[in-house]
């Protein structure tokens, strides 16, 4: 929030910020292009779907063949985002790609579906999600202060789960204030493969589910789940084992 804050509000030009902080390139042939792009987000129907198809791949690191964008997609630093085949990305969906380094902030293997108004979000931080993955609506994905969130092969979130790797302040000293405290490295967030998020889960930061867990609506995992597990609760813990 504080590096946001002051690209925003710091003395260079409007124009020059607003490159910073959303084009992600000091390039006039990028701003042009992005600015195209950024129109057609909201053309509708079968038209805007069309175009975007046909521009919008240009924008990103990489993507593949077949990948589609719903409407009223949000994109920062989209250079920094890439993206595999036969992904589907929902209507009001962001990509927030703001990190130092890189063009892998945030890297989508193949046939991942976004549901509608999922974000991702990188702030100095990097997302991977694997293949086969399907995450639904209302999701937040955020890793930051290079805590990584990575989301195995065959996950499914489900609707407004928050994942989270960075999450956490540094309280040590009482006095300051804790916005402007230095954010733990906690180790960031693991799925294992074959994961399954029911609705409304929260996973924090320092913690890997385990191949093949299921944990149960409304959660909040504060601590590694083991291989096979069902865990519920707040904070979750593992009921029985599947295997």
């Amino acid at each position: 929030m504080k590096k946001t804050h002051a690209h925003i509000t710091r003395g260079a030009s409007p124009l020059r910020r607003y490159q910073e902080v959303i084009v992600g390139s000091p390039s006039f042939t990028d701003l042009l292009y992005f600015e195209w792009c950024t129109w057609l987000t909201n053309v509708p129907g079968a038209l805007g779907i069309g175009l975007r198809k046909l521009f919008w791949p240009r924008l990103f690191a990489a993507c593949g063949r077949g990948t589609m964008f719903g409407s009223g997609v949000i994109l920062r630093h989209p250079g920094r985002v890439q993206l595999g085949e036969s992904v589907v990305v929902g209507d009001g969906c962001v990509f927030d790609g703001r990190c130092d380094q890189g063009e892998d902030a945030i890297v989508l293997g193949d046939n991942v579906m976004l549901s509608n108004s999922v974000m991702l979000s990188s702030k100095n931080g990097r997302i991977r999600i694997g293949n086969d993955v399907g995450i639904n609506a209302q999701t937040v994905i955020q890793s930051t202060s290079n805590c990584p969130v990575n989301i195995s092969n065959d996950c499914i979130l489900g609707q407004g789960c928050l994942v989270i790797g960075g999450g956490s302040y540094d309280l040590s000293d009482p006095d300051s204030l804790t916005r402007t405290a230095s954010i733990i490295n906690d180790g960031g967030v693991a799925l294992e493969e074959n994961v399954w998020l029911g609705a409304r889960v929260t996973v924090l930061g320092g913690v890997t589910v385990g191949r093949g867990s299921v944990v149960a609506a409304g959660a909040v995992v504060t601590r590694s789940l083991p291989t096979f597990s069902v865990s519920m609760g707040v904070p979750a813990k593992v009921v029985r084992l599947r295997s």
